[in-house]
């Protein structure tokens, strides 16, 4: 069904973009709520989960090579219940999906295009991304490629301008309240880190195979990291008021202003969530649509990418009224959903598939 092939290092790119895109937005404010001037701990203790995907989906690919999650799923657990999953997976992809494109457009609306309509933005998005998923997966990675580097500059590039205005003194005193709030705050996180499970439908398509687990790993390093020091900007930043804004990142790039003439940086992060989100939906939507080809049992999944994008946008528009709404959703109903998804079925999976080949005749599964 794909006939392209990627590097593990375009993979770990993807997966890269795939959590950071949205996540250096969202996250400090959400984290803030629990952790307070510890807000930097709790990416370094969600990491755990990263790693522990990573693992499950290496794992589960190495006992079942150049299979998908979707197709060896019916081989642990048998057709009927392989294909109900799948279809369980499928519906819970476009949602997901939908609600990427939601954060995009609601972002744009909020902060740039007030007056333009919020289904013109995702609708627009959403062609995109299926005319990309078209071009199959290497179009995807080639075009992370293109846009990973720049991005990554351009985040850095604003870290570097805050300097300035840090205050050390907003760090301090740290874990006054223990560590427990820091652990209670990587409940949040850790659901961006369960994401990279996403593998588990890229590795069968991989040139290098068995560097998947060595590069799915420093993936998840350089999440922590960018994680952790996008945190810290903002604490260092803010202090006690980081959980008054929506999005931290943005209202920090306002502060920057040099001589009268580097200043209103704010396109800078628009830059970064558009070039971000769109690898991101990219993926997402590729995978989405290749999961429920695999479901159909099609020949070539292109087919569905033009419906999968309407059904993605019309659940995007239905999943939430309004952006606080959205937002609760991320920290609260999200934290527990997405690792029952990414983490919980896979390890079950796992362990039926050691089971059955624990005790199945030899050369059987």
């Amino acid at each position: 069904m794909e006939r392209g092939r990627i590097s593990s290092l375009q993979m770990a790119l993807l997966m890269y973009t795939n959590i950071i895109a949205t996540a250096i937005l969202m996250v400090p404010s959400i984290t803030f709520r629990y952790a307070e001037r510890d807000l930097w701990l709790p990416p370094i203790f969600a990491s755990v989960i990263g790693f522990l995907a990573v693992f499950l989906a290496c794992k589960l690919h190495d006992m079942y090579p150049n299979q998908t999650f979707i197709q060896y799923g019916e081989q642990i657990i048998g057709r009927v219940l392989g294909k109900g999953l799948g279809f369980v997976f499928s519906f819970y992809f476009i949602f997901i999906c939908g609600i990427v494109l939601r954060q995009y457009g609601e972002f744009l609306v909020g902060s740039f295009l007030s007056q333009t309509p919020l289904l013109v933005i995702m609708g627009s998005m959403a062609l995109v991304c299926a005319l990309a998923v078209r071009g199959g997966l290497e179009a995807i990675s080639r075009l992370s490629d293109m846009f990973v580097p720049i991005l990554f500059l351009l985040w850095l590039t604003l870290v570097i301008l805050l300097i300035p205005e840090f205050e050390l003194r907003n760090l301090l005193p740290v874990m006054e309240k223990g560590i427990t709030p820091s652990l209670l705050a990587a409940v949040v996180p850790q659901a961006w880190y369960t994401m990279f499970f996403f593998m588990s439908f890229l590795l069968p398509f991989l040139s290098d195979q068995k560097q998947g687990l060595k590069w799915g790993f420093y993936s998840v390093l350089a999440v922590m990291a960018t994680l952790v020091i996008t945190n810290l900007a903002t604490l260092l930043l803010f202090g006690n008021i980081t959980g008054n804004f929506l999005y931290p990142v943005m209202s920090a790039s306002r502060y920057i202003g040099y001589a009268d003439f580097f200043e209103n940086l704010e396109s800078v992060v628009m830059a970064i969530w558009i070039g971000g989100s769109f690898i991101k939906l990219g993926i997402m939507y590729y995978i989405t649509v290749l999961c429920t080809a695999q479901c159909l049992e099609l020949s070539d999944y292109k087919l569905l990418s033009l419906p999968i994008g309407l059904l993605t946008t019309m659940m995007g528009v239905w999943a939430f009224p309004n952006v606080s709404e959205m937002s609760h959703y991320f920290s609260t109903v999200s934290a527990f959903v997405q690792p029952t998804y990414f983490i919980v079925i896979p390890a079950c999976l796992l362990f039926i598939a050691l089971l059955r080949e624990r005790f199945s005749p030899k050369g059987t599964r």
